[in-house]
C-alpha cells in the first residue's frame, strides 16, 4: 500500500487546540496534550496556562502527569479580568519538605469556633456582572504545627490562619468560590498546612495553589508565574512601558543580586519573594521583585 493511500489517524478534538510546533517545543505528543487538557488541568481556560504548568514542571524536574502544580485563575485589578497563573499544590510542598530529610512530623489541626456569615457581592460571568448571595458556616481559624530537625533537635513551627483572611473570592469581590463554600474546613486546613510548612522550611516551601486561588494581583502581590500577559486591551504600548529603577546603593544592589542568584540555584523563588517583602519597601521592593520575577522567567525559558 502506498504511503498516499494509507489510512490517516485523526486525534480527537481538543477544547484547547495547540499547534504542532508548540508541542514539539515542549516535547509533548498530541495524546499527552489531550490528557493534560481534559484530565490533569480540566479547568484551565487557555493554552498558555497549560503550557506554563508544563514548563514549570520541566524546570523543576517534576512529573506534570502527577499534577504537582495547578493552573489558578487570579483577578488582575489593573486589567479588570482574570489571568491564569501556576502554583504548586499542598501535596508537592509537603513532599518537597519531606525530601530534605529534616521532616519530623505534623500534629493534627486545631480549629477555632464555627461562624456563619452571609456574603453578598457581584461575580463576573460570560453574561456580565451578576449579583450573588451565599451563606457559609466556617471555622474562624485553623492552626497546624510542623516539626523540623534543627541541629538534631525536633523543633515545632506553628502557624494560625484565619478563614476570613484566607478564603478565595470570586472575581476579586467578597463572595467565596465554590470550593470554599463546599469545603470550608478542608480548604482552610490546606492553607494552614502550607503556612506552617513555609515557616519550618522557608528555603523549600512557597505559597500554594490553595492559598492563591481567588486572590487579587495588585501592587501588593506578584504572581509566581503568569500565563496571560498583563497588558490592558486597547493599550498595546503598555507592554513597552517600564517603571524606572530606583537609585540604589552598591550594598543594596549586591544584596538583591546575591539572593536572586541563590534563589535561581535552589529554585526558591517564593522564599526570596518573602524575604524581599520583609526587608524592603516602596520603590526598592518593587525593583527587587521585578528583578526576581525576571530571573525566574529566564530560568523557565531556558529549561523549556
Amino acid at each position: 500500500m502506498s504511503k498516499r493511500n494509507q489510512p490517516q489517524t485523526t486525534a480527537p478534538a481538543c477544547r484547547l487546540a495547540i499547534s504542532q510546533q508548540a508541542l514539539d517545543e515542549t516535547g509533548l505528543e498530541a495524546a499527552t496534550w489531550q490528557v493534560l487538557v481534559e484530565s490533569i488541568f480540566p479547568t484551565a481556560k487557555t493554552v498558555e496556562g497549560v503550557l506554563l504548568a508544563v514548563r514549570y514542571c520541566q524546570a523543576r524536574g517534576l512529573d506534570v502527569m502527577k499534577r504537582p502544580v495547578h493552573v489558578v485563575p487570579m483577578w488582575n485589578r489593573a486589567l479588570g479580568r482574570e489571568v491564569e497563573t501556576v502554583w504548586p499544590g499542598i501535596a508537592e510542598v509537603q513532599t518537597t519538605a519531606a525530601r530534605t530529610g529534616q521532616w519530623a512530623g505534623m500534629e493534627p489541626a486545631r480549629f477555632g469556633p464555627e461562624e456563619t456569615r452571609i456574603f453578598t457581592g457581584q461575580s463576573k460571568t460570560e453574561a456580565g456582572w451578576q449579583d450573588m448571595q451565599v451563606q457559609v458556616t466556617f471555622p474562624a481559624w485553623c492552626e497546624v504545627t510542623v516539626y523540623r530537625l534543627v541541629g538534631g533537635l525536633r523543633c515545632p513551627f506553628t502557624e494560625t490562619v484565619f478563614w476570613e483572611e484566607t478564603y478565595s473570592r470570586l472575581s476579586g469581590g467578597e463572595v467565596p468560590t465554590a470550593m470554599w463554600v463546599k469545603r470550608p474546613r478542608g480548604q482552610l486546613l490546606k492553607c494552614a498546612k502550607a503556612a506552617s510548612l513555609r515557616a519550618a522550611f522557608p528555603e523549600e516551601a512557597g505559597y500554594t495553589a490553595e492559598e492563591m486561588a481567588g486572590k487579587t494581583i495588585d501592587g501588593d502581590l506578584v504572581a509566581m508565574t503568569v500565563a496571560a500577559p498583563a497588558v490592558p486591551e486597547g493599550r498595546p504600548e503598555a507592554a513597552a512601558e517600564h517603571e524606572a529603577a530606583p537609585e540604589l546603593d552598591t550594598e543594596t544592589l549586591t544584596q538583591i543580586e546575591g539572593l536572586i542568584i541563590r534563589a535561581a540555584k535552589s529554585r526558591a523563588w517564593a522564599s526570596a519573594q518573602d524575604y524581599f517583602k520583609s526587608r524592603f519597601e516602596g520603590p526598592v521592593l518593587a525593583h527587587a521583585l521585578a528583578e526576581l520575577n525576571r530571573a525566574e522567567q529566564e530560568c523557565l525559558a531556558e529549561a523549556a
